[in-house]
């Protein structure tokens, strides 16, 4: 095996004082809009709807309220609950991985998100009146964080910080240069 050349450092992880002002204008940049985000999905789903109590209903049963989407008459209200819950788990894929860099990868914003969430539909039902828990909304706005971080937020985590080095990489290429035979 032939040790591979010099890596280009990405532009953003250069040690340069310009590359270190930009990566820290964009974290902080993404921390306000991870606030902001945050203050939204609270006015979104923690906002008490007290006409609704009466047709609320807890559900834990994933399929069942999806399946109550797709039935309703107006095609427009079916896009209106789906994509409204997908595009509220769209954030989290993309700026987890650019403020936690522990939080990069698939299965990490998946689970993170999905923890929130539940957390979040959680207060919901306990709490908030004329709202419920409803695992379908859980699972649209964790597959709309998967969406996000697939899209854009697996690239901009990798842009602001460098790869893992995993215990494995000791044994492959990516972990350390073979030194020459001699």
């Amino acid at each position: 095996m032939e040790p591979e050349g010099p890596q280009e450092t990405a532009l953003l992880q250069r040690r340069s004082f310009g590359a270190r002002a930009a990566r820290l204008l964009v974290l902080v940049l993404a921390f306000v809009c991870m606030v902001g985000f945050a203050a939204a999905l609270a006015k979104a789903t923690l906002v008490p709807q007290p006409g609704s109590v009466d047709l609320v209903h807890t559900n834990l049963h994933p399929g069942r309220s999806l399946h109550a989407y797709v039935d309703q008459p107006a095609f427009q209200d079916t896009v209106k609950q789906i994509g409204g819950n997908v595009l509220l788990g769209a954030p989290f894929g993309v700026l987890l991985p650019m403020l936690l860099p522990k939080a990069r990868g698939a299965v990490r914003v998946v689970v993170v998100t999905a923890l929130v969430m539940v957390a979040v539909e959680t207060v919901q039902g306990l709490i908030v009146e004329g709202r419920a828990f409803d695992i379908d909304d859980v699972i649209l706005n964790t597959s709309g964080a998967l969406l996000g971080y697939v899209v854009i937020g697996r690239w901009l985590g990798h842009a602001l910080h460098p790869r893992r080095r995993h215990w494995w990489h000791r044994w492959t290429r990516r972990g350390t240069e073979v030194p020459p035979a001699a």
